[in-house]
């Protein structure tokens, strides 16, 4: 019992009326009951997958020093490990459109929870450093397709509360990043010390994701655009059944500015982020902090995302330029690095809760791909474009950081380099907060 919530967003182009399958089904006995029942489990479905959306990474940073260790990694391969994620996310993440239109985005997320899962378990037993790479390839790609159908979904599903529910999804997001930079450590001395089992116990986790979407697997959710698709036909005639198949519109979006200022946006925060994530521990660490405390300081800049994720979207729905909030943000972070460069460990906590504030331009960038799109098949193109080509432009910035870190020695340079990065992703965001959509840009 799949379709639209029905009230569909005023601002889309088919007519403004229409009957989702889901609603037909609630004026039968029982079916208002059973909607209700979907909706809060898929609501559920989307929490606990974005929990599992970044302990893979985190999870891996606060424990990198053991890693390498174990693995007898250099600093440069190293780079190179915190490079794989967002080259996954890119090579992955832009076959999300395709298999959800194929085989629905409920049954496509749920195979990315159990890649995760089946990644997680298998990496620290591969053996060897190709063999941990390619466990956390397929980790990454279960990450990669539920990265761009979560905004998807969420515009087909709550298309009135847009703000609420990415802040909720990214809440949660963060407070799964948070929670494992904070008891990796713990946990890992708790089970007797192996950076083996500290790694793998994070498949649990992403097995309890899978349960919630397994009624979506067969009675999937409808593909994006199927609101538009079920509005054109319904001024026809009957109400679509749940299962008709009509091609969605298509967008050209290399000819859009907003699209490309909105993936190269997404880019360079990802890039921050994924810096942030895979060598913060390591900064304090190397300026003396306990592994432990290197750990917490990961935690409290991911776990400032808890709150402002749930504060932001809500905020930037609200306004009609989000650039303001992208400039802010900007600032906080070039704080956080001054901070880094000058005093790691005197400072450490305030230069945490900084750059937490600054990872926030994730949210914000998800929330502005719900709102450059009028409708959900706009919606899907345009995360699956942003977030493709944006994870492709960080590939180069956590490889760089180690490279940097090797060779240099310290830890001047990698910090110049991240502030340096900032100025371009506060212009960019600036320009991707302006009240556009894509479909007036890329139209075919």
């Amino acid at each position: 019992m799949m379709g639209l919530m029905p009230s569909e967003e005023t601002r889309t182009t088919t007519p403004p009326t229409v009957r989702s399958s889901a609603a037909h089904d609630a004026g039968k006995p029982g079916g208002a009951s059973a909607r209700a029942w979907t909706v809060r489990l898929l609501v559920l479905g989307i929490v606990l997958s974005a929990l599992n959306l970044r302990p893979a990474i985190t999870s891996l940073g606060a424990l990198l020093e053991e890693v390498r260790d174990g693995l007898g990694m250099s600093g440069s391969v190293a780079g190179l490990l915190t490079s794989v994620p967002p080259l996954c996310f890119a090579v992955f993440g832009v076959m999300a459109p395709r298999l959800a239109r194929r085989f629905g985005a409920g049954a496509v997320v749920c195979a990315g929870m159990a890649a995760i899962a089946t990644g997680l378990l298998i990496r620290p037993y591969a053996g060897g450093t190709a063999g941990f790479l390619a466990g956390s390839a397929l980790a990454l790609m279960g990450i990669a397709v539920s990265n761009v159908l979560m905004p998807v979904i969420v515009k087909h599903w709550f298309p009135d509360r847009v703000g609420s529910m990415t802040g909720l999804y990214s809440m949660a997001l963060a407070l799964g990043t948070a929670l494992a930079a904070a008891v990796t450590v713990p946990l890992t001395d708790t089970l007797g010390g192996s950076w083996q089992t500290g790694l793998a116990l994070w498949a649990g986790l992403a097995v309890a994701a899978v349960l919630p979407w397994l009624p979506f697997v067969r009675g999937r959710i409808t593909p994006p655009g199927a609101g538009e698709r079920a509005a054109e036909t319904a001024s026809r005639g009957p109400a679509p059944t749940e299962h008709a198949r009509v091609e969605a519109p298509r967008l050209r979006m290399a000819r859009s500015r907003t699209a490309w200022a909105l993936a190269v946006f997404f880019g360079l925060q990802a890039t921050a982020a994924y810096i942030t994530m895979g060598w913060m521990a390591q900064i304090f660490r190397d300026a003396g902090v306990p592994a432990g405390t290197a750990g917490l300081l990961l935690a409290v800049t991911m776990v400032m995302g808890v709150p402002l994720a749930f504060v932001i979207p809500r905020l930037a729905t609200r306004l009609p330029h989000q650039g303001p909030i992208v400039l802010a943000l900007g600032v906080c972070g070039l704080a956080g690095y001054a901070g880094l460069y000058l005093a790691p460990a005197a400072g450490a906590w305030a230069w945490a809760v900084l750059l937490g504030i600054a990872n926030c331009a994730f949210p914000l960038a998800l929330t502005m791909v719900g709102m450059r799109a009028r409708t959900g098949p706009g919606v899907a193109q345009l995360s699956a474009f942003a977030q493709s080509t944006g994870y492709l432009i960080s590939i180069p910035g956590p490889l760089l950081v180690g490279v940097l870190y090797q060779h240099s020695g310290g830890w001047g340079l990698p910090i110049a380099l991240m502030s340096a990065l900032m100025i371009p992703q506060m212009a960019v965001g600036f320009l991707a907060g302006r009240d556009r959509t894509v479909e007036d840009e890329a139209a075919l």
